[in-house]
């Protein structure tokens, strides 16, 4: 057998499952250990653009550190797939940021608004048909306030200091949760945040823009806590032009925010945040560190050990399996990482944020890991 990887943009999650004879299988879920990641659940009521009311479950994936606690919070919101993926829209499990997020010190709460996964149906409160964005708008925040709430129940959680954040409309939800100015809310991170885009049938150009600018300029004076919005230049949902003309009218209308456009990346920037961290994880750092969060959590590689040559693929420490694997990453082009767990267990990634990547990819089932491998080096060192 052979391990690949696939990417769920819709959900932004980055993860390996198993393939033979090269054609890829779903694999079983498997949660991730390390970071005690639970799904729990509480109930959300929202309305949609036409007032229809619903009470419906909201299933809310954690992420936390290790110990009692009690922690700072960060609500993590998801994205919305185009209308013929929507369906199969399953559970969100931003594993790579919350890996961040978790080793800043805080907890992650990440809910499956209502109109998806388990709630997917005909109620669909994100709805907007091009129109106007209040309805979404207050819908998703409402669920960003349920789930705070529910945090409060929670022992290991500090709603005293929490956070906002989401991807593309889970973007949209927290620059509305921002303008709200909920007790405790000390910032938010919108990345790619935007609704309307077709990227496969008109790239660039979302139906209606003017409606965000227009609603984000309005609630802006109510907004008190500072905001971080990261685009990427090729997002095939926006474009590189029309999110500045939203921050601009929200920062017009009273509101605080950095904006940080960054250069083309991938095939399409929209999906910047699972495929950028080794430049938007820099900014966040900084914009968490202005908030009083500075504990270092991004993985860097060590300086090379010289504890054997890079092609020594009988020195790792690892089985049979383990060092297959190894010699398949020595075929991968650079940048890539290679990861040793306590016993005996691994893990690689190529690409974007490789180091941080492998080393999750290895811990995740709950053992301590630590880089073998990063580019053409060998960095570890024997315990």
């Amino acid at each position: 057998m052979k391990v690949f990887f696939a990417c769920c943009l819709a959900l932004h999650l980055c993860v390996g499952v198993w393939a033979q004879d090269e054609k890829p299988s779903a694999a079983p879920e498997i949660l991730a250990k390390d970071l005690r990641e639970e799904v729990l659940r509480t109930q959300a009521t929202v309305k949609d653009m036409y007032g229809r009311q619903e009470t419906m479950a909201l299933p809310i994936t954690v992420y936390r550190p290790p110990g009692e606690g009690p922690y700072p919070l960060v609500v993590f919101n998801h994205g919305r797939a185009v209308a013929a993926k929507r369906a199969v829209q399953g559970r969100y499990r931003p594993e790579a940021a919350a890996r961040y997020m978790v080793a800043k010190g805080f907890v992650v709460l990440a809910p499956n608004r209502i109109g998806y996964w388990e709630t997917y149906g005909s109620f669909d409160p994100e709805a907007t048909a091009c129109r106007t964005i209040e309805p979404l708008s207050v819908a998703a925040s409402d669920q960003v306030l349920a789930t705070v709430e529910f945090a409060k129940t929670l022992p290991y959680v500090d709603t005293s200091r929490w956070l906002v954040a989401g991807v593309s409309v889970g973007g949209v939800t927290s620059v509305a949760t921002v303008a709200r100015a909920p007790p405790g809310l000390l910032g938010g991170i919108n990345f790619s945040g935007g609704t309307g885009g077709s990227p496969d049938v008109d790239p660039g150009r979302p139906c209606n823009p003017y409606a965000s600018k227009r609603y984000w300029g309005e609630i802006a004076k109510s907004a008190q806590a500072p905001m971080l919005w990261l685009y990427w230049e090729n997002d095939k949902y926006w474009g590189a032009d029309i999110p500045k003309t939203w921050h601009k009218a929200w920062v017009d209308g009273g509101a605080r925010a950095q904006f940080v456009g960054f250069a083309a990346i991938g095939e399409d920037g929209h999906a910047g945040v699972n495929i950028d961290m080794d430049r938007w994880l820099p900014v966040v750092d900084g914009f968490l560190a202005q908030l009083g969060f500075d504990k270092p959590a991004i993985v860097k590689a060590p300086p090379p050990s010289a504890f054997a040559a890079i092609d020594a693929t009988a020195a790792v420490p690892v089985g049979r399996s383990g060092k297959a694997a190894y010699a398949k990453f020595l075929e991968m082009a650079l940048p890539r990482a290679f990861a040793v767990s306590s016993k005996g267990g691994f893990g690689h990634a190529r690409g974007d944020y490789a180091a941080g990547r492998a080393l999750g990819d290895c811990q995740r089932y709950g053992n301590p890991c630590a880089l073998y491998a990063v580019d053409s080096d060998v960095v570890w060192k024997p315990q």
